[in-house]
C-alpha cells in the first residue's frame, strides 16, 4: 500500500512580503504536520519541506528526523496551488 499525502488544513507561521517569502504548516488527514517554504516570484514554487516530530513518520516510522516527504514534494504542492490553500491561509 502507497502513501498518499491529502491536506486537511494550512496555517501561514511567517512570511517577508517584501522578499516573497512564506512559512506554512500543513496538516495532513493521518495526523502528520509539516513545515513548507515557499517562494513567491517569478509565481509560487515550494523550496523545502520538513515533517514536524510531533508524531512518528508514515513512511519509515522513524521517531526522529528524516526525508521521506521530500518524496512527496509534486503531490503536496499540487494540492497547495489546485486546492487554494496558499491563498486561504494568506487570507487569515
Amino acid at each position: 500500500m502507497s502513501y498518499k499525502p491529502s491536506i486537511t488544513n494550512v496555517t501561514k507561521a511567517s512570511s517577508n512580503d517584501k522578499e516573497g517569502l512564506f512559512e506554512f504548516i500543513i496538516k495532513l488527514a493521518d495526523g502528520t504536520e509539516c513545515r513548507v517554504f515557499y517562494n513567491r516570484f517569478p509565481e509560487w514554487k515550494m523550496t523545502n519541506i520538513s515533517r514536524l516530530l510531533k508524531t512518528p513518520c508514515p513512511i519509515c516510522r522513524k521517531d526522529f528526523i528524516c526525508k521521506c516527504m521530500e518524496a512527496f514534494t509534486p503531490d503536496l504542492e499540487g494540492q497547495m496551488i489546485g486546492n487554494q490553500w496558499i491563498e486561504k491561509a494568506i487570507a487569515e
